[in-house]
């Protein structure tokens, strides 16, 4: 089992303190002692990792004996995913970040049965960062996904123009996802439309021929994860 991951802003020093909403996690309830090592990550690909010298009840104190840092993925993973309803929202985000997706874009599509007010839409984009992060974490990422604010369907359409590879999920398309050469560098764009399908109306704002996962349909909650990780498994993991 791999060393927990905090999450720590500022990582110069030799002795990093641990506090605040992270501290208490780590000496609470995670339970952290002094002889354990932790890692320590920006979520911007630097991290730095060593034993705790000192746990308090609402911090612990890490003594760095080694540190580094990681490049950012490349080609990268954008999802753009349709606002599913409920608790299916929390296992969309939670799987694309564990799978290494780098960045969630909830989009408000047709179908998606969400009332985009200010409010509304704040509270979502809190609970959607909340997740990720702590996905981010739990899969000990060095590079935390991002949430982008929520995307119209004109915004989406804008990633797709700009995308080193748009991809654009529906369950009628004859072209098969596995079909498509993933490029080395650049944006994959991956659009996952709502449980009602993606609208013919946005079908045509996109503008990119839209391609088939397999032969069986799958919830929007899981349809991202299984796309991206054939994707990946094409380009980054191999």
């Amino acid at each position: 089992m791999g060393v927990a991951v905090f999450f720590l802003a500022e990582l110069g020093g030799d002795e990093l303190e641990l506090g605040g909403a992270e501290g208490r996690h780590a000496a609470v309830v995670r339970r952290i002692g002094p002889g354990e090592r932790v890692r320590l990550t920006d979520g911007r690909g630097a991290w730095a990792e060593g034993a705790v010298v000192a746990a308090g009840k609402s911090s612990v104190t890490v003594a760095v004996d080694e540190r580094g840092t990681v490049a950012a993925a490349d080609p990268r993973v954008v999802v753009v995913q349709a606002v599913p309803k409920g608790e299916r929202a929390e296992l969309a985000v939670e799987m694309l970040t564990e799978v290494g997706v780098d960045v969630i874009v909830p989009w408000n599509a047709e179908r998606s049965q969400f009332r985009a007010n200010p409010e509304r839409v704040e509270k979502m984009l809190a609970k959607w960062r909340a997740w990720a992060f702590e996905a981010s974490k739990q899969s000990r990422r060095t590079w935390f996904a991002e949430v982008a604010p929520i995307a119209s369907t004109a915004d989406v359409a804008e990633r797709l123009a700009r995308a080193a590879l748009p991809v654009v999920l529906h369950e009628e398309a004859t072209v098969p996802l596995a079909s498509l050469q993933v490029p080395p560098s650049g944006d994959i764009v991956l659009v996952i439309g709502p449980e009602g399908g993606i609208a013919p109306t946005e079908l045509k704002a996109f503008d990119v021929e839209p391609v088939r996962l397999g032969d069986t349909v799958l919830r929007t909650s899981t349809a991202g994860v299984a796309a991206a990780a054939a994707l990946l498994a094409n380009s980054r993991w191999s």
